[in-house]
């Protein structure tokens, strides 16, 4: 038999990666990375706003620069299938034939016509009026295969604000598409109204169900939005898993990538769960995977299940994991996110007066910064490490970009408590990696109190791999040992293996699974000694929670009530 390849292709929130795999056992021949040139310089983002939106010229620029460098380690009809994963939900307007609207005339600079990207958070009043619509209007709840709250980080809400703040998008905007759809859509070439969108996608962020005959129905969709009438019908009704055909290569791509057209292109998904496949996910287990987010990935027997529904988390969808079981998802919206965020902050002086050094040459100052910049989460990791936390009260919550699960809030904010003249930044760094655990508890425990039992957890992700004192540091607050997947590319090869199923390599995903899995690189277990520390520490978490966001609620209701006395 001929050899075989196969590519996965994974868009992170800052890059997208190629990685050129052999079909058959996994192996990794090549990878690429490439930066998104647009987003490096935060065009057309406001964090301030929480606005995030990405270009899609940088993720087809990405797309070809890392496919063609990976594929030329083999011959090209050697290279069998491919499949894309990206972020989620992160969806954009298009037109009548499946193209960016950023990609047309007059919309080139619109942040509005782009990607929003999964972490924007502009549409907090459209997830809170779909919610309350949901419950009220009369019929069916279409928020209640997805944890019964929708968030802001999902693809109807978006679409609202995005309706609502711009007239001239709403009006171009034929449909709609999540960007693992569109991206594949760009590959094969295909027609919009005949494309194969991914289930994964629909079913975790855009209330699509089976039961209710797909999308919510048209009197919904008026109900939340009466401009959105009639954009249901220029969605999707059908969804595939992600193991599935959707085409092979187009002409144009095949040559702009060096491939064939023969290639066959699988259907999308979702970063975390194309990274759980390749963590090795079987029943019951959980697939932490650790980026600038983390999404905690569950899969069980749809029998065993049933109608059960968990509250809370971010959807159960039937095959969007591994065809034929239940995925369910839930996760932080702030882990690496958070720590960068700490790593600004204290980098501050670095930025601003370094450069205003008078003893320093530029090529002085550009070395110590860079130095130190390359040194600065190492040495903090080790520092905080070392703290005692008997000797360290400091506590914080990981909700800087709100609270995904359980029970999204986005309009939550993070905050410190107990600081004194003695807390330093190692304390604070340990505080913050500490919330991060104790927000991953409360998941685990929201799990196990709706039925569904963890039996054990894995890691995978930059975070997962390169923080020792993180990964322990969960194993001693989950009181359960942890193991690290050895991919460093796990979401890409998870792809890879949904891509070898497509082009028939492997029957099944669960048989991909067993032949390309790189197995574990470590596995942390918990010291007896912190456990019951973390425990009394976890409920004074809990309170503080508690505390925060009951008075955020009350600030909320009487910045409200000031407002609609100035209308009036």
């Amino acid at each position: 038999m001929t050899q075989a390849y196969v590519i996965g292709i994974d868009y992170g929130t800052d890059s997208v990666r190629a990685v050129l795999v052999d079909a058959g056992t996994g192996a990794e021949v090549a990878q690429a990375v490439h930066p998104y040139a647009r987003w490096s310089q935060q065009r057309y983002c406001n964090a301030a706003q929480n606005q995030f939106r990405q270009h899609p010229l940088d993720h087809l620029e990405g797309l070809e620069a890392t496919v063609r460098q990976v594929a030329q380690k083999v011959p090209a009809e050697q290279i069998v299938g491919l499949a894309v994963d990206t972020t989620g939900s992160t969806p954009g307007p298009v037109n009548e034939h499946g193209q960016s609207l950023a990609l047309t005339p007059g919309f080139e600079e619109n942040p509005n016509a782009m990607f929003v990207l999964w972490k924007d958070h502009t549409a907090l009043a459209e997830a809170a009026e779909i919610n309350q619509k949901a419950k009220t209007w009369g019929g069916t709840d279409f928020t209640q295969f997805e944890g019964g709250i929708y968030s802001s980080e999902w693809f109807w809400a978006k679409i609202m604000h995005v309706t609502r703040q711009d007239a001239a998008v709403a009006q171009a905007a034929y449909s709609w598409m999540e960007h693992c759809d569109w991206l594949t859509l760009q590959l094969t070439g295909g027609e919009l109204t005949t494309f194969k969108r991914s289930r994964c996608a629909a079913g975790h962020k855009a209330m699509w169900h089976e039961s209710w005959g797909g999308l919510p129905s048209e009197d919904f969709v008026r109900h939340l939005e009466p401009k959105l009438a009639g954009l249901r019908e220029r969605l999707f009704s059908a969804t595939y898993t992600a193991d599935e055909v959707a085409g092979t290569l187009s002409r144009e791509w095949a040559e702009r990538l060096g491939l064939t057209t023969n290639t066959v292109v699988a259907v999308g998904s979702f970063d975390a769960h194309a990274g759980a496949v390749a963590g090795e996910i079987e029943a019951y287990s959980m697939v932490k995977v650790m980026g600038t987010s983390t999404c905690d990935i569950v899969v069980a027997p749809m029998d065993a299940v049933g109608t059960k529904l968990v509250p809370g988390i971010c959807g159960q969808v039937d095959g969007s994991v591994i065809p034929g079981m239940l995925g369910l998802e839930a996760g932080q919206s702030a882990v690496g996110d958070l720590l960068a965020w700490f790593r600004q902050v204290i980098e501050w002086p670095l930025r601003a007066l370094v450069p205003q050094s008078a003893v320093l040459t530029a090529e002085q100052q550009q070395a110590l910064r860079q130095e130190l910049s390359d040194r600065m989460m190492v040495e903090l990791n080790k520092a905080a490490a070392a703290v005692n936390p008997d000797e360290s009260a400091v506590l914080a919550l990981d909700w800087v970009n709100g609270r995904r699960t359980p029970d999204a809030n986005q309009a939550l904010k993070g905050a410190l408590m107990n600081l004194t003249m003695g807390t330093d930044a190692p304390h604070i760094f340990r505080a913050l990696v500490e919330a991060i655990c104790y927000g991953s508890r409360q998941i685990v425990e929201r799990f196990e109190q709706e039925g569904i039992a963890i039996k054990q957890v894995i890691g995978l992700g930059g975070v997962a791999k390169k923080s020792a004192f993180m990964m322990q540091t969960l194993a001693d607050v989950l009181n359960r040992p942890i193991k690290v997947a050895e991919s460093d590319q796990a979401p890409a090869l998870g792809a890879a293996m949904y891509a070898a199923v497509a082009a028939g390599i492997h029957p099944d995903v669960t048989t991909a699974q067993r032949a390309m899995g790189n197995g574990f690189a470590d596995t942390y277990t918990p010291n007896p000694d912190r456990v019951a520390d973390y425990e009394r520490r976890y409920q004074q978490y809990q309170a503080f929670g508690r505390f925060v966001e009951q008075n955020s609620q009350r600030m909320a209701g009487q910045a409200a009530e000031t407002a609609l006395a100035a209308q009036a």
